[in-house]
């Protein structure tokens, strides 16, 4: 049987895989099969991929090492998926996405160096794959150490930045333009040595452009770089010919610069002002408690929540990052049972920016079991919170701001937000009164009907939970 004669009709059956796995992730009652279905795609092409004449000349040494390689790529990532966290999902994404990156450009400089495609059009798919691949490596790198705390979360800026930036992408470029030229036959270089000199160019745009972006806009980067990636491996795919790798690398970068899009639009920010305005440079201040207009911050015990909690009929939790720091998932959700076994209508507001990668929250609270139905998006139940009883926010800040609604100096002027203020009582669980990733007061914090538990949220929300358990 002539297995590679079949290689088109399993590259074609994997593709619509793939399709149909993103279908399935766009709802969380379909996401698991839809992830299945596109893993059990991707299975079959490579298994198919071994009867290619281009993999079998190698002989059995290249068999090997591929299956050696599969193995342990296969090891760590069901070891990723297992083992870590879900609190620390954002920097495995990152880290995920990197290592596709990296591979992209990695078979990018090989297949130059090898010479075996010298045509401009096949140069300019090495270079594009080397730049967008490099860039990916190094920015998923240095989003990864943001979000695991190796590199300050802050906006990182200095003197002369863009002029920077722009110089190291200037440079890049032009490089990239000779490299293609001379396979034209116009200008003559040193191929391999412009390929290099690229090469450290591309890692290092990624790291001048992911330094100076806030640890609050992490979801809206990581939907970036997952879009290079796609476009990496589309590249990588046009190089070596082979039509699944163009297939996919284009699902992945349509796919993520879609949501890049929809993140920037969910903060009414664009992508430029994302990637340029270095906001948060200033993070982490400390909010004073008092309010101009002489208004101060409202201190409450976990036994006031309990008993403002445990009167309530309509209650809104609105979940953010502290809630991922803290790990209170299970907490919240012992909580949330513990209300609506008083007959308490219990909620979720989810913010589309909430914590450090797109539907970190929600992904969070499913670890938790809390049911689908009760996750709402921000668009879904903004109109419901004048109707609340009590607003639980853990964790969120900006996203909870009302000056993005009034204040047009401040840097999240704009900004959709969630309605809490709205609600006929507010809880927030915070730390400490230390800013959010913007640096700036949050106007909710000084509303008379705001009372502050100050504390680690797991431990906070525990704490509601044995007082709740006390007066039933």
């Amino acid at each position: 049987m002539d297995l590679e004669a079949w290689i088109p009709v399993v590259y074609l059956l994997t593709a619509v895989t793939f399709v149909l796995g993103l279908k399935g992730l766009s709802g969380p009652t379909t996401a698991v099969n839809g992830n299945r279905i596109a893993a059990a795609g991707m299975l079959l092409a490579v298994a198919f991929t071994f009867a290619t004449k281009e993999f079998q000349q190698y002989g059995g040494t290249a068999i090997v090492l591929t299956v050696v390689a599969m193995a342990v790529g296969g090891v760590a990532g069901f070891a990723g998926g297992r083992l870590v966290k879900m609190t620390a999902m954002p920097q495995m994404v990152a880290l995920f996405n990197g290592a596709g990156g990296g591979a992209a450009a990695l078979v990018s400089i090989l297949e130059y160096v090898r010479g075996t495609e010298t045509a401009w059009g096949a140069v300019l798919s090495t270079v594009l794959g080397l730049i967008i691949g490099g860039v990916s490596f190094s920015g998923s790198a240095i989003a990864f150490g943001k979000l695991q705390g190796i590199i300050s979360p802050r906006a990182y800026k200095y003197p002369g930045q863009q002029i920077v930036t722009v110089g190291v992408f200037g440079a890049t470029v032009v490089l990239a333009a000779a490299l293609v030229l001379a396979a034209a036959g116009v200008v003559t270089v040193s191929g391999t040595t412009v390929l290099w000199i690229i090469a450290a160019l591309a890692l290092a745009f990624g790291v001048v452009l992911v330094m100076p972006i806030g640890g609050a806009d992490m979801p809206v980067v990581i939907s970036l770089l997952n879009a290079y990636t796609g476009l990496a491996v589309a590249m990588a795919g046009f190089v070596l010919g082979n039509q699944l790798l163009i297939v996919a690398g284009t699902l992945v970068g349509a796919s993520g610069t879609i949501l890049t899009r929809l993140m920037s639009k969910a903060m009414n920010r664009s992508l430029a002002n994302v990637l340029f305005a270095g906001v948060g440079a200033s993070a982490g201040a400390t909010v004073e408690r008092k309010g101009d207009d002489g208004r101060t911050v409202r201190e409450v015990s976990a036994e006031d929540t309990a008993i403002l909690l445990g009167y309530a009929q309509e209650v809104i939790i609105v979940p953010g990052y502290g809630l991922a720091v803290a790990q209170a998932q299970h907490a919240v959700r012992e909580l949330a049972d513990m209300l609506e076994a008083k007959g308490v209508n219990v909620r979720y507001a989810i913010h589309p920016v909430a914590g450090r990668m797109p539907g970190h929250m929600n992904v969070l609270l499913a670890e938790a079991n809390v049911p689908y139905e009760k996750l709402k998006d921000m668009e879904e139940i903004n109109d419901d919170f004048k109707n609340t009883d009590v607003a639980l926010v853990i964790g969120a800040n900006d996203v909870t701001n009302p000056s993005a609604r009034v204040d047009k100096s401040s840097p999240i002027y704009g900004m959709p937000i969630l309605n809490v203020d709205q609600a006929k009582n507010v809880v927030v669980i915070k730390r400490s009164m230390r800013s959010g990733f913007a640096g700036i007061d949050n106007e909710l914090y000084l509303d008379p009907k705001t009372g502050m538990l100050f504390g680690d949220a797991k431990q906070a929300v525990e704490r509601v939970v044995q007082e709740l358990k006390k007066a039933a």
